[in-house]
């Protein structure tokens, strides 16, 4: 096994509690409790769960991997109950914190059986928080299933437009996803001679290039669908659109990056190989790594295409994350230090800005307004009448289509400078999609909040109901935490880039970085 900087009686034995605190988190709300004291639950379990994270984050910036827990769980078969993280891990565990209590501070209206809705959403995040720290791939698994069950009912229950199509559309891709990744996974823990799950153990083991071959892209396909990699996208707008706002949020803003995640952590660390030409060429394409590039670039022109005539507000959003999670997946398929620091430091800027527009338009507007037409919205003048929230979708906006600063514009700068090292003409198609992205996010600004200007403010019949406090928190914390990141990404890098230059990443280093 690489050398792991054991920490079993050290501080970040308490990372393990990320997931125990989720847990006990329901277990709380079991009883019969009123909404209020549901919030303050869910809110205390999410502030915990952050805390614990903060303090690992705090302590861990090497590039090794910490042991966080380690026991035999099924012997025969050679599978541990292993927690530990990295500087990976560990950016993606603060994102879930985070994101986690924007998104109860975004629920606090909700009154339809609230006890029901924040166990479904702590249990959510409990196996998030397991995915991140699981480096036994069966415990993994395990986990990955676990976030995908309260998935289900959050919007089948709490949903709105067409909640039940969406909700089995998202069950049964996520499925689907999961059913490919298990066949891949008990295929190398078969290969590898059955003993052991272990991550660190099978990144080592020589795995046949023929097997590689076809199991790199069966488990990175599996991973990638939950990522939203084209074609198998469609069930992420939809989903987005269902489901309520704190749902949303977590789906774009954590759930996607467990796709992600599995695709670097899981099928490019243990099959590196499956990534190297084939020796001829089919279609034009000599390997896996150039048919996943352009089905990334396409993820990325396709979206923002796509989101530039919509009229509902929220596809507008959701067909902007798919846009906006290509370049994660074409920054994993750099092969480059730049690049792939640069797609995790996405999954974070994403995170938190796909987050923040998901809660102004579900939460700010469409609560308030009761439409996502962007034709009606349009005859509101919303600006006057929820200025903040006007405000508040411009900084996330900006952000998003790579406002120096914030955090969107590092992230992305980065996946253009390993793509364009990597494919000069996927990077150029890549800042055409950006082009693009500007345009459909001034269109929603000037339809949604701006109008036009002989649009009297009459049209608007009823006074809105003012921006919360809990609103204005939540929103303040996810700009803040994209300035931070924007004006001091070394925060973040600092982490990220020792993670990747581990020893756990030899097989897909080969010396390039």
């Amino acid at each position: 096994m690489y050398a792991c900087e054991t920490s079993l009686f050290g501080i970040l034995i308490m990372l393990a509690w990320t997931i125990y605190i989720s847990f006990l988190g329901v277990l709380l709300l079991l009883p019969k409790l009123s909404a209020r004291a549901a919030r303050i639950i869910a809110l205390s379990t999410a502030m915990a769960g952050l805390a614990v994270t903060l303090v690992g984050f705090a302590q861990q910036s090497t590039g090794t991997i910490a042991t966080v827990a380690l026991m035999p769980w099924v012997p025969f078969l050679g599978i541990q109950y292993y927690l530990a993280a990295d500087g990976i891990s560990l950016t993606l565990l603060l994102l879930t914190g985070i994101v986690a209590i924007v998104g109860i501070l975004f629920s606090w209206n909700i009154e339809h059986r609230a006890k029901e809705f924040f166990a479904f959403y702590l249990a959510l995040i409990g196996g998030v928080y397991g995915v991140f720290l699981s480096f036994d791939l069966f415990l993994l698994f395990i986990f990955y299933e676990i976030a995908i069950i309260p998935k289900y009912f959050l919007i089948a229950i709490w949903g709105s437009t067409r909640r039940e199509y969406a909700a089995m559309k998202l069950a049964l891709y996520s499925f689907v996803g999961s059913a490919m990744v298990l066949i891949g996974l008990i295929a190398a823990y078969v290969v590898a001679g059955g003993k052991t799950m272990n991550l660190v153990d099978l990144a080592q083991f020589p795995f046949p290039l023929h097997f590689q071959m076809w199991a790199f892209p069966l488990v990175f396909v599996g991973f990638g669908i939950l990522a939203g990699l084209w074609p198998f996208h469609t069930w992420a707008p939809t989903g987005h659109v269902a489901a309520p706002t704190a749902a949303s949020m977590l789906l774009a803003g954590v759930v996607m990056k467990l796709g992600a995640y599995g695709c670097l952590r899981v099928a490019m660390t243990l099959f590196p190989r499956g990534l190297d030409p084939w020796g001829f060429h089919v279609l034009g394409f000599g390997s896996w790594r150039e048919v996943f590039a352009l089905l990334a670039l396409i993820g990325i022109v396709y979206g923002a295409m796509v989101a530039l005539v919509q009229r509902d507000f929220k596809f507008v959003v959701g067909y902007s994350s798919v846009s906006h999670m290509g370049f994660v997946l074409l920054g994993l398929m750099t092969l480059n230090l730049i690049g792939l620091s640069g797609a995790v430091l996405q999954m974070f800027s994403h995170g938190i800005l796909a987050g923040l527009l998901f809660a102004v338009v579900g939460r700010m507007v469409y609560d308030r307004t009761h439409t996502r037409d962007l034709d009606l919205l349009e005859t509101m003048n919303l600006y006057k009448f929820i200025p903040f929230t006007a405000v508040t979708f411009i900084v996330a906006s900006m952000a998003s289509i790579g406002l120096p600063g914030l955090s969107g514009f590092v992230a992305e700068l980065q996946v253009l400078i390993g793509a364009w090292r990597a494919f000069p003409a996927y990077a150029i198609g890549a800042g055409f999609g950006i082009v693009i992205g500007v345009a459909y996010t001034w269109r929603a600004m000037q339809k949604a909040f701006i109008g036009k200007p002989e649009t009297e403010s009459a049209n608007l019949h009823h006074t809105l109901p003012a921006i919360s406090i809990p609103e204005r928190i939540g929103a303040a914390i996810l700009i803040g935490v994209s300035l931070a990141v924007g004006l001091y990404p070394q925060l973040l890098l600092n982490r990220i880039i020792p993670a990747l230059s581990s020893p756990l990443f030899d097989g897909l280093r080969k010396g390039s970085w």
